[in-house]
């Protein structure tokens, strides 16, 4: 039989029934003789519920307090889990984050894992236990308890996975896999039978909110086979799995979509060796993730810099870009935080030219005017008005059939 990990989000075990349904399944998986190892999440709702009751106490809530106090959802829905599996018959014990000797560095709120203990986990598996263990917290070299920020239960998971050597870490959520693009925007939208690490990670990077980046990175570096299911079905999800040959047949896997980014333009800046620099540090310093960044060179040695960065913190860099432009001589300062990105995700674009030009000209036929581009290996980026984001995924996904089989697909 085999050694499973599996996660459970918030939705997942959001009351006492469906925390009892999932209960009866993990008895039934444990007497067929497999090995369990399940990573909860908080309830629904319960971890905005603990940072709104600190906000109350101290709208900027000390970091060390604010990881101990929102690990708390977590420790709730272990014990649980355990005492329902304990009353169904089945031996079971909860796992605190520090327990299990989950090993991070210490960033409060978005701590790293650096290294798993899996020894205790061990131990317990080998007393016929199922062992539930408190997603998104760890411990620091300090002891103090940690979290790994929003989407952390999936690293949980997969960390663990990585660590006992499982042999699938299962994802469970709300939806049935991953699929082609948002099926909330284009209802013919494919549920993926598989999809690479590569693909997967820049499909999270992009918007797609089914898996959280680092848990793929973490899967990928230690070769952990995912498989992203939903908890109210039977049926086969999609495994997030190696690169194969197959993949590259498929041009193009995904279209991914974010509204929640918006851009800033420093206009007339000198062109001169570290401007660049001088512009991005101090929003490197405000811990601001910078992703698109863009420089046309104008006449008589200016040039103006355009960057995007998350909607949440579009008031703050507009704010430092105000300061820095005051200091290097820039004219002004532009800022649009009613834009998208819309993008697109195949390992095929590797060995296929013109995808790009397909691209572009399918937004073209429809009006839609592109105000940035990035691109990788495997990606093609573009910085849209919001208002046609739905629009563009929708002609995107048909021009490059994502709502055909495989094998009738836009090749």
């Amino acid at each position: 039989m085999a050694l499973i990990v599996r996660k459970y989000g918030g939705s997942s075990v959001a009351d006492l029934e469906k925390i009892r349904n999932i209960a009866r399944k993990l008895v039934d998986l444990r007497r067929e003789g497999n090995d369990l190892i399940v990573v909860l999440s908080a309830m629904k709702g319960e971890t905005d519920r603990l940072i709104n009751l600190a906000k109350e106490i101290n709208p900027r809530p000390d970091p060390r307090e604010m990881d101990c106090l929102v690990s708390i959802g977590e420790q709730t829905t272990v014990s649980l889990m355990a005492m329902t599996l304990i009353g169904m018959g089945q031996d079971a014990v909860s796992l605190l984050g520090h327990q299990a000797r989950i090993l991070t560095d210490n960033a409060f709120g978005s701590a790293r894992i650096e290294n798993v203990d899996a020894s205790r986990m061990r131990d317990e598996l080998k007393k016929g236990r199922i062992v539930v263990v408190a997603g998104f917290q760890g411990i620091d070299p300090d002891e103090n308890i940690t979290t790994l920020g929003r989407g952390g239960s999936d690293t949980t998971a997969v960390a663990l996975a990585a660590a006992v050597s499982a042999d699938v870490c299962e994802i469970f959520t709300d939806v049935t896999g991953v699929f082609t693009t948002d099926p909330n925007v284009v209802p013919k939208a494919r549920k993926l039978d598989r999809i690479s690490y590569d693909e997967m990670m820049e499909m999270a990077s992009l918007g797609a909110k089914v898996l959280e980046i680092r848990s793929v990175e973490y899967a990928k570096n230690y070769n952990v086979p995912l498989h992203v299911r939903s908890t109210f079905s039977d049926e086969q999800g999609t495994m997030v799995v190696k690169e194969d040959k197959n993949m590259e047949k498929q041009v193009v896997s995904g279209v991914a979509y974010d509204k929640n980014e918006a851009r800033l333009t420093v206009t007339k800046v000198p062109d001169r060796p570290g401007i660049a620099y001088k512009i991005l540090k101090p929003i490197s310093d405000a811990n601001i993730v910078v992703d698109m960044i863009i420089q046309n060179t104008r006449a008589e040695d200016m040039t103006d810099i355009t960057f995007t960065v998350p909607k949440k913190d579009f008031q703050t860099a507009m704010h430092l870009l105000q300061e820095t432009a005051k200091e290097i001589g820039a004219t002004r300062v532009l800022g649009d935080d009613n834009i998208s990105k819309v993008s697109i995700v195949g390992v095929g674009m590797r060995n296929h030219p013109g995808v790009a030009t397909e691209m572009f000209g399918v937004l073209s036929q429809h009006n839609i005017n592109i105000m940035m581009i990035s691109t990788s290996e495997i990606k093609i980026s573009c910085v849209i008005d919001e208002k046609y984001t739905e629009l563009a995924v929708r002609v995107l996904h048909d021009a490059f059939g994502l709502g055909k089989d495989p094998k009738e697909a836009h090749q």
